[in-house]
């Protein structure tokens, strides 16, 4: 496949390396590369294309700058929030995001090079292998802005990490630095700054050589374990839109905004 693909999705930047490795940046530094609407619905569909590029066999993603992804542009939030046929819209690119990554037969790997929230975190624990940053810290978040935890957290945390480190986590939405999240397994390893991208690529290149349809069938047979979990995600994510269109979320989005303390009645 030529790479006149790579035009379809502002926000995310594609470089080929050797032996079929792609990776793919997320790429809007200016923000810590926070997810706006064009970038969403380019997560939501991006896994087709490479599903049929011929040319890719294994991709890491990351992000550009300091950070991997600082979750939802609040401009594109508060774009959304209320607005019952926005919301139906992103509840269907949330939940493709999830299972468009399961489905693509390609392995992914995620290298969170920094801080990692909402949809940027769904892409980098919905990655078949993650490698963090210790120095780097992640949150669901979704809880501070009065929503609930839809984005990807019910399929796979509980998978991840146990039921009560998932609980702890999602209802607290407390930082986890990447030692933490290694010795609690949300993530496959943590190793320093310095040596995330060598040792992801190294990883890549180990998949990329190694027998195709074993390593993609491996996948696919795990997978389906996330998959007996859809039915809670389904109703997680439909239970997070709802409260889109409630008083909460407008408070959690406009406290997040001016920088203040929410006020939940």
């Amino acid at each position: 496949m030529a790479d006149a693909w790579f035009e379809k999705y502002p926000g995310l930047t594609f470089t080929r390396h050797d032996n079929g490795v792609l990776l793919m940046t997320i790429d809007r530094p200016e923000v810590m590369n926070a997810t706006d609407g064009p970038m969403h619905l380019g997560l939501s569909r991006v896994w087709l294309d490479i599903e049929d590029d011929a040319d890719t066999r294994v991709v890491v993603v990351t992000g550009a700058g300091d950070a991997f992804s600082a979750g939802g542009d609040l401009e594109w939030i508060q774009g959304f929030q209320g607005d019952y046929e926005g919301v139906k819209e992103i509840l269907k690119e949330a939940g493709d995001v999830v299972y468009k990554m399961l489905a693509c037969p390609k392995v992914i790997i995620s290298a969170i090079n920094g801080v990692a929230v909402g949809a940027g975190l769904a892409v980098a624990l919905m990655a078949d292998i993650s490698i963090m940053a210790t120095e780097a810290r992640i949150t669901d978040g979704h809880v501070n802005i009065g929503v609930g935890a839809g984005d990807h957290a019910a399929i796979v945390w509980p998978l991840l990490c146990g039921m009560a480190k998932a609980k702890y986590y999602l209802l607290t939405a407390e930082f986890i630095d990447g030692e933490t999240a290694d010795r609690i397994g949300l993530v496959s390893k943590a190793v320093p700054r310095d040596d995330l991208m060598d040792e992801a690529m190294r990883v890549a290149n180990k998949l990329a050589t190694g027998p195709q349809d074993a390593a993609r069938w491996t996948k696919r047979s795990l997978n389906l374990w996330m998959h007996q979990a859809a039915p809670a995600f389904d109703a997680s994510l439909a239970l997070e839109m709802l409260a889109f269109l409630g008083s909460d979320a407008a408070e959690g989005v406009a406290a997040m905004s001016e920088k203040r303390r929410p006020n939940f009645n």
